[in-house]
C-alpha cells in the first residue's frame, strides 16, 4: 500500500466515524455527557461505535457547526469520492 492509498484509508475511517456520530448524536452525546474525563469519553465512545482511538478522538473532537445537513453532505460526498477511488486502485 502505497501512502497515498494509506492517507485515502485513515480519512475514509475517519470521516465514516464521524457520519456514524452524527447518525448516532443522541446516543453519543449521551455518553460524552456521562464521562468524567476527555480519555474516558474517547474510549467510551469508541466503544459505542465500534471504532479505534484515532477515530474516536476525531468525533471527540467535531465542531458542533459541522453537525449541519450541508456538513454532513459534504463529509458524505468526500467518503464516496475516497471509496471509489480505492476501488479503482485495487
Amino acid at each position: 500500500m502505497d501512502e497515498d492509498e494509506r492517507h485515502a484509508r485513515d480519512e475514509l475511517a475517519t470521516l465514516e466515524a464521524l457520519l456514524q456520530a452524527m447518525d448516532r448524536r443522541d446516543e453519543m452525546f449521551r455518553v460524552v455527557d456521562d464521562s468524567e474525563t476527555v480519555d474516558e469519553a474517547i474510549r467510551r465512545v469508541g466503544q459505542l461505535l465500534g471504532i479505534g482511538a484515532v477515530s474516536s478522538r476525531a468525533v471527540i473532537d467535531l465542531q458542533v457547526r459541522r453537525f449541519t445537513g450541508g456538513q454532513r453532505r459534504a463529509m458524505a460526498s468526500r467518503a464516496g469520492e475516497l471509496r471509489s477511488m480505492l476501488l479503482d486502485a485495487r
